[in-house]
């Protein structure tokens, strides 16, 4: 699975920004897609993710109202759409992905084999 994630900028506090990650390599529908972040000088950390169907989207604490998680198969994409945007939000954003995850280990970074680059998100004002 190949990973392409995009979206990221420089945002004022309050202001939203929707991150798109692309995915190729395999039946996307069957992917388990998740997002992380790590903001300098700090552990990597759990943000979203979602299974095959809204319903088994999980998010993080710090998160959770003011993210999104989505996925559109047909265009083999998985999108974070971030509102409320604080500078604590500010951070390396990666979209990762597992073809065999489990729910319950749906927030441990070792879960997602699949990495993409990473893409900057910066709230400032």
């Amino acid at each position: 699975v190949q990973l392409q994630a995009s979206g990221g900028g420089l945002v004022q506090p309050g202001g939203s920004l929707r991150l798109s990650c692309a995915a190729s390599g395999s039946t996307f529908r069957r992917i388990i897609m998740g997002w992380f972040r790590q903001a300098a000088g700090k552990e990597r950390e759990f943000v979203a993710a979602m299974k095959w169907s809204d319903s088994s989207a999980q998010y993080a604490d710090p998160v959770k109202g003011r993210f999104t998680i989505s996925r559109d198969n047909a265009k083999n994409t998985a999108y974070l759409q971030m509102n409320g945007l604080n500078p604590e939000d500010t951070a390396v954003y990666y979209c990762t992905a597992s073809l065999t995850a489990i729910t319950s280990s749906l927030r441990t970074a070792d879960a997602y084999p699949y990495w993409g680059q990473g893409t900057q998100v910066t709230v400032s004002s």
